[in-house]
C-alpha cells in the first residue's frame, strides 16, 4: 500500500479557519435579518456639519443625531432592501471646507441627499453644487430666506431644502416678543456685518420693529471681535430699553457679559445663534432673565426621549439636545422621501421631498411648502435664562404671523 502523506495542521489555523467562516455565516444571518443581501450597494446619504471650530458644538451633536437615525434605520431593514450609511465630512464653519466636502460627497462618495449644515452662509455656497449634482439639500438651522429661494429670480431653488422657520419669521418673533410681552421702546440691534445670517436677521428684525412703529438702531462688528464695550455705552446712552443680538453664542454671551460688567442690563434677547454653552461665557446671573427663541424646546418630552435613546446607544450625551433632534428628523425626511419615491435617485427624491405632507417627525408635523421648500407652521419657542439653565417659556406667534 502506498504511504499517504498527512500534512499537519496547527491547532491555531483550525480555530481561525472557523472563526472566518462563524463571521461569514453571522454576516449573512445579520444583513438577513436586516432585510438586505449581503452584498447590497448601500444607500448614502452626506451630512455636512462642523466637527471642529466654533461651531463644533453644534456639528457634533448634529453628526450624533444623524448616526443615531441612520442605526434605527438599519435596525428596521435599511430602505428598499439595502442598507444605509452616513457619509459626514467637517465643514469647520467654513464655507470653502463644504464647499470642497459636498462636492466629494456628490460626484465621488455618490450620495443621494445631503443633511446639514447649520449655517447659511455654506448652504448658500453649496447651492449651485446640489443643483448641477441633483442632490437634494436639507439645512438644519440656516434659516436665510436665501438658502432655498433665489433672491435674483424670486424662484425656488430646486435641490435646496430646509428643517429650520426663516430668518423674517424669527426676526419678526424676536421683536413682537420684545415689544409685546417686554414693553420695549427703542430697540438696540447688534449683528455681525459680514455674516449671511445675522445680516439678514437684523433686517427683519428692523423691519417688524418699523411695522411696530418702536424706535430701533444698529450697531455692526465684524466676526472675531470681542469688545464690545463701545457700542453698548453708545446704546446705552441712545436710551434703548431692549438688546436684540443676530450673531452667535460667543459674540451674544460677550455682549450680555459686557453690558451687565457696566451696570446695564436691559432686556436681552437672542436668535438660535444661541447655546447652553452661552452661561460659561456670559455668567449665571448675567444671563438670568435673557430671551431667547429657538426651534423647539429643550424641555420638550420627545426631545429628551431621543437624546435619552441616543446616550443609552452611545454612552455619551449630546451637547446640543436641538441639534441632535434636527439632524435626525432631516435623516428620517431624506429616508421617507426615498421610501416614497421608490429609488435612490436625486431627482426622484427631491420630487418626493416636494410632495411632503404632514410627516411626522420628532418635534412637529413636516408639511413642505413647495414655493418656497421651507416647512410650514412651525412654531418657534422662547426660552428664558433661569437659574444657568435656557428653560422653556412658551410658543409664539406674531398677532399677523404669516409663517415664513
Amino acid at each position: 500500500m502506498k504511504k499517504v502523506s498527512v500534512k499537519k495542521v496547527s491547532v491555531k489555523k483550525v480555530r481561525s479557519f472557523w472563526k472566518g467562516v462563524l463571521t461569514a455565516l453571522a454576516v449573512l444571518l445579520c444583513t438577513a435579518g436586516m432585510g438586505w443581501a449581503a452584498d447590497a450597494e448601500p444607500i448614502r446619504i452626506g451630512y455636512l456639519a462642523a466637527l471642529t471650530g466654533d461651531g463644533s458644538v453644534w456639528g457634533q451633536s448634529e453628526e450624533a443625531g444623524a448616526r443615531l437615525c441612520v442605526k434605527h434605520i438599519n435596525e428596521k431593514g435599511g430602505l428598499l432592501g439595502r442598507p444605509v450609511e452616513l457619509v459626514c465630512y467637517d465643514t469647520r464653519g467654513k464655507p470653502d471646507d463644504a464647499l470642497n466636502s459636498v462636492r466629494r460627497m456628490i460626484f465621488e462618495d455618490k450620495v443621494v441627499a445631503v443633511g446639514g449644515s447649520n449655517y447659511s452662509s455654506i448652504q448658500l455656497a453649496i447651492a449651485s453644487v446640489v443643483d448641477r449634482g441633483q442632490v437634494p439639500a436639507v439645512a438644519s438651522a440656516a434659516t436665510n430666506p436665501a438658502v432655498t429661494v433665489d433672491p435674483a429670480t424670486g424662484k425656488v431653488r430646486p435641490y435646496m431644502f430646509r428643517i429650520a422657520y426663516t430668518d423674517p419669521y424669527q426676526g419678526r418673533v424676536i421683536a413682537d416678543y420684545l415689544v409685546e410681552k417686554c414693553g420695549a421702546r427703542k430697540i438696540a440691534i447688534l449683528g455681525d456685518i459680514g455674516d449671511a445670517y445675522s445680516e439678514g436677521l437684523t433686517e427683519f428684525i428692523r423691519s417688524r420693529a418699523d411695522e411696530l412703529k418702536v424706535e430701533h438702531r444698529f450697531w455692526a462688528f465684524r466676526g472675531g471681535d470681542v469688545d464690545f464695550r463701545a457700542q453698548l455705552t453708545e446704546a446705552r446712552n441712545w436710551g434703548a430699553d431692549a438688546v436684540a443680538m443676530t450673531m452667535l453664542y460667543k459674540e451674544m454671551g460677550l455682549v450680555i457679559k459686557q453690558a451687565v460688567e457696566s451696570g446695564w442690563k436691559p432686556h436681552f434677547m437672542g436668535g438660535d445663534g444661541v447655546s447652553p454653552n452661552i452661561f460659561e461665557i456670559a455668567g449665571n446671573e448675567a444671563m438670568e432673565g435673557s430671551f431667547w427663541i429657538q426651534a423647539m424646546s429643550y424641555t420638550d418630552p420627545k426631545v429628551l426621549e431621543l437624546n435619552a435613546v441616543y446616550e443609552k446607544d452611545f454612552g455619551k450625551r449630546a451637547t446640543e439636545p436641538t441639534n441632535l433632534v434636527a439632524a435626525y428628523d432631516i435623516v428620517q425626511f431624506i429616508a421617507d422621501a426615498i421610501t416614497r419615491a421608490g429609488k435612490a435617485e436625486g431627482p426622484a427624491i427631491r420630487d418626493a421631498m416636494e410632495e411632503t405632507k404632514d410627516l411626522q417627525v420628532t418635534h412637529f408635523r413636516w408639511t413642505v411648502d413647495k414655493a418656497t421648500h421651507n416647512p410650514l407652521n412651525k412654531p418657534a419657542a422662547v426660552h428664558r435664562g433661569t437659574n444657568g439653565q435656557l428653560v422653556f417659556t412658551e410658543y409664539w406667534a406674531p398677532q399677523d404671523r404669516a409663517n415664513q
